[in-house]
């Protein structure tokens, strides 16, 4: 009778704390500062554009809604996000196509896909 007691409690225990383990995993994800150059992902998959001779292209496909990632430093490729509280810092990143910048934020990986929120962005 001891046992079932405790193995209840157990469980009960269990099923309250993993949604609150869940949520302050998902919340609490360490900011990365990451440097390198503004993309545009899809010409730069497609065809490797990038740097300055590509600048006027990415920023028209930017325009017309392709997806913006980061050519880091060390050759790391990082889809960018808006951060849905304030996307302002990635409205900034978009007007930096081409240019060095600076990235900070939330860092998140799927499948092989590495990505950060954007909530700071500065040129360098």
């Amino acid at each position: 009778m001891k046992t079932k007691s405790i193995l209840v409690t157990a469980i009960a225990v269990l099923i309250v704390a993993l949604p609150v383990l869940a949520q302050h995993d998902h919340h609490d994800a360490k900011e990365v500062t990451v440097q390198g150059e503004v993309l545009d992902m899809s010409c730069y998959v497609a065809h490797d554009g990038k740097g300055a001779s590509h600048a006027s292209c990415a920023a028209k496909c930017m325009k017309d809604g392709q997806p913006v990632g980061l050519l880091a430093k060390d050759g790391t490729v990082y889809l960018l996000f808006a951060d849905h509280a304030d996307s302002s810092a990635f409205a900034k990143t978009k007007e930096l196509v081409a240019k060095n910048v600076e990235i900070a934020g939330a860092p998140a990986e799927k499948a092989g896909i590495k990505g950060i929120t954007v909530k700071a962005v500065k040129a360098l």
